[in-house]
């Protein structure tokens, strides 16, 4: 927790609101541990947290993600926004809480991912506006991506995955949700703060590129 004195009283500084995004197989539950753990070395609280969420609304859209229950893109896409809506304003636990507390929150996977994953098509429009007007939804202080080529994607979820998500079967459909990632940083690059790191190299280099770009946030 961070206090800043203001008119002599002190008051809690707002906490970071960090995103970490990249293709399955691309290192990013390993680099998502490792910042979290960098974040507390700074002397910083912090919050990690998933999309989905733990709610029903995430278990519904992980029912669809492993294959046990079918639904279209445009009801898997509103399954989102309403799971991230909540996970945002929870009077609880919520994103906008955790972050008004001091503590800085690290979200793998947030609007990124939808506009990558559920953006095609004639539902890519109403998923892009749906999530970035809409005033439930916080924007990110910077989302990191861990790029890494799909084939090596796909490789590394084949050997460390007992099942495998609807999205990741086929190394042509992965490519195509790589370019769709691409193509919402584009549109968003006057927007979010957006770093692209190549998580192709070893750990530790690319820890080091995590690091050297959230002290450009918290310092």
């Amino acid at each position: 927790m961070h206090l800043h004195l203001h008119g002599g009283l002190p008051r809690i500084m707002r906490g970071k609101f960090i995103v970490v995004e990249g293709l399955d197989g691309s290192g990013k539950g390993t680099q998502t541990a490792l910042l979290c753990a960098y974040l507390k070395s700074q002397g910083r609280n912090v919050y990690p947290t998933a999309e989905p969420t733990e709610s029903v609304t995430g278990g519904m859209i992980r029912d669809v993600l492993s294959g046990a229950r079918q639904r279209t893109s445009s009801e898997l896409a509103a399954l989102f926004l309403a799971d991230r809506v909540a996970h945002n304003m929870n009077p609880v636990n919520g994103i906008d809480k955790t972050l008004e507390a001091g503590i800085d929150v690290v979200c793998d996977r947030y609007y990124y991912s939808s506009i990558a994953y559920q953006a095609v098509g004639e539902d890519r429009q109403w998923v892009i506006d749906m999530n970035l007007n809409c005033p439930g939804i916080l924007k990110p202080d910077i989302c990191i991506f861990f790029d890494v080529d799909p084939e090596s994607c796909h490789e590394r979820i084949e050997n460390g995955r007992v099942y495998l998500e609807i999205f990741e079967r086929d190394p042509e459909q992965i490519n195509a949700i790589r370019e769709r990632y691409y193509s919402a940083f584009e549109l968003l690059k006057d927007r979010d703060n957006i770093v692209v790191i190549n998580a192709a190299r070893d750990i530790d280099s690319v820890a080091a590129d995590v690091r050297k770009a959230i002290d450009t946030v918290i310092k």
